[in-house]
């Protein structure tokens, strides 16, 4: 059975249609949930925007999409106007109940598979070999992996890409630097990432005898030499190590097959410029092989330059970018592909869209950038440490893990030892997470210890202590005795569980508006809602002590359809639940 939303869609754009024309009724969306239930459960606020366009007042244009609608054999009220056009829709008690029936016997909870599944490609995470993973790839990560998660749920083949910076320049110094330390036997602090690649980057500068030779090695490195392709691969080993030592805690579902590096692209590389050259689609300036986009210009007013091979051959970003979009159309048959960088990449990645637009490359292919904002300290700035230095991801990951364990040692005391560190996990790596995927994507936002980890507001530890509240109810239910049964009848007589219901039947829409808009936020605040609509119906309708059995099976049996959409939801945004904290 469909969600209300999507099932009344249907019925007003064809009112739509009947009354003003098809072309009127493609506005989308037209159904949203009402913000205030006193007005209905549903509302419609189509006639605002097609009032402008049909020459009438919003209120005349409401009533003429009332009077065309096809209200018979229809799950709610007829519909009312209010204020300046507003269309309220107020559902039937028995609609809602048989939904919920529906949802609850769904191991899907209500949630339809995509009609036309797609191939998607999410690349994500993308760290740099040879460094430390830090608080800057956490936003990648996390975010990607939600978007994959959810798409995978709605029946998508996910393709995770992983795209590794391990090739360039910089190796031929690192190399340099490797043979140097096993020369002198030092070669043990090969292990440390960070300070191998800053002491080798302090001697390249300070020694131009070693930058000479790490400019040859560079040479060795590309011509296949054994030892330097040797020495390169046990770097990108090492830091391969590192990155999965970060993505195992974090709950980031990438592994090793997911990796297609810089270096998976360099035999690629001359022919995607190749190509381009042969289309027609590049210039020469300055020695260099540019193409000049059309919409991208520089401060001065003159064409934007994506220089795709420099003056002396080499190649850059640009080039990789667009050899790994080709490849991803034409070899992994992507219908959709998702870039989650910063937002400081937003014109870049639109300058790679259309150069590939241009070559003719992504004719019924989506192609969407994904951009973050920073994380901040409290003090607005950039997040960093009290020396100054950037915030390593796994020693933030650590520290979150501390801070959870003595929120929930002073919550629960009583708990094992070991059960402590189990919640702590949840909680301290769902509070990090959470933070990050339940604001608005594009905007920056401020880390805070204090409030990431609050059992009050818009945070993991708040929704998954809902989780434990109403696995606690059955675990008392089951020292009375009182038998569960998951098919009950739910009937919702107070308006507690009405709002509840409802709230519960929005899901499959909100995984839906998460799929095509690809804001994890949306997925947050709902949650967020779902939980307190519990624990104001927790309040207000005794589930244990109902005034008889079969409201109390009834209440019972919304409290674990409400269980399993929030665990679920969580499970979508990489954040997992405990039986008690």
């Amino acid at each position: 059975m469909p969600d209300p939303q999507s099932a009344l869609e249907p019925l007003f754009r064809a009112a739509i249609s009947k009354a003003f024309g098809d072309q009127h009724a493609a506005t989308d969306p037209l159904i949203r949930p009402a913000q205030n239930d006193k007005f209905g459960d549903y509302q419609a606020n189509v006639a605002m925007s097609l009032a402008k366009a049909v020459g009438a007042k919003p209120r005349d244009v409401a009533t003429k999409i009332i009077e065309a609608l096809d209200w018979k054999n229809v799950f709610a009220e007829p519909p009312t106007i209010a204020g300046p056009g507003f269309i309220n829709i107020k559902l039937d008690r028995a609609f809602l109940e048989q939904t919920l029936a529906a949802a609850a016997g769904d191991e899907r909870l209500g949630v339809p598979r995509a009609a036309d599944p797609q191939t998607v490609v999410v690349d994500y995470s993308g760290p740099n070999v040879a460094k430390e993973m830090h608080v800057g790839h956490l936003r990648s990560s996390v975010i990607g992996d939600a978007i994959a998660r959810v798409l995978d749920f709605e029946g998508h083949t996910v393709v995770r890409q992983n795209h590794l910076g391990d090739w360039g320049t910089q190796f031929g110094m690192l190399i340099e630097y490797m043979a140097s330390m096993v020369n002198a036997g030092d070669e043990t602090k090969i292990n440390d990432l960070n300070a191998f690649y800053q002491q080798a980057k302090a001697r390249f500068d300070a020694d131009p005898t070693f930058a000479e030779a790490a400019r040859k090695r560079v040479v060795l490195l590309q011509s296949g030499d054994a030892y330097s392709v040797g020495a390169w691969t046990r770097i990108v080993e090492l830091s391969k190590r590192h990155f999965n030592s970060a993505y195992q805690p974090l709950g980031v579902k990438l592994s090793d097959a997911d990796i297609r590096a810089e270096s998976f692209y360099n035999p690629r590389l001359a022919d995607t410029v190749a190509e381009l050259e042969e289309l027609g689609l590049t210039k020469v300036s300055d020695g260099a092989i540019c193409v000049f986009p059309p919409g991208f210009a520089a401060e001065n007013g003159e064409p934007l330059p994506l220089i795709i091979r420099k003056s002396d051959g080499g190649y850059l970003y640009a080039t990789t970018d667009l050899a790994a979009l080709r490849f991803r159309v034409r070899d992994l048959h992507a219908d959709r592909i998702i870039y989650v960088t910063d937002s400081r990449q937003k014109q870049h990645f639109a300058m790679v869209f259309k150069t590939a637009e241009l070559a003719g490359w992504t004719a019924g292919v989506k192609l969407e950038h994904v951009p973050f904002g920073s994380v901040l300290g409290e003090d607005g700035k950039p997040f960093k440490t009290r020396s100054g230095e950037t915030v390593k991801l796994a020693d933030l990951l650590n520290e979150a893990e501390e801070r959870a364990l003595k929120v929930v040692t002073d919550k629960s005391p009583e708990l094992p030892t070991e059960q402590r560190q189990e919640v702590a996990h949840a909680v301290g790596i769902g509070a990090i997470k959470y933070a990050d995927l339940a604001n608005d994507r594009i905007k920056d936002y401020v880390f805070s210890w204090e409030r990431m980890l609050s059992f009050d507001g818009n945070t993991a530890p708040y929704l998954q202590n809902a989780v434990v509240r109403i696995r606690s109810i059955f675990r008392k239910a089951a020292t009375q005795n009182i038998k569960f049964d998951p098919a009950a009848p739910i009937t919702l007589a107070d308006p507690a569980e009405r709002s509840l219901a409802l709230r519960i039947l929005q899901f499959p829409g909100v995984v839906n508006q998460v799929a095509q808009s690809l804001e994890p936020h949306r997925l947050c605040t709902y949650l967020y809602e779902l939980a307190s609509l519990y624990h104001g119906f927790y309040e207000r309708c005794p589930v244990l002590t109902a005034p008889d059995g079969a409201t109390r099976s009834s209440r019972l049996a919304l409290s674990a359809l409400t269980e399993r959409v929030l665990k679920q939801g969580l499970d979508l945004l990489g954040i997992g639940v405990v039986d008690r904290m």
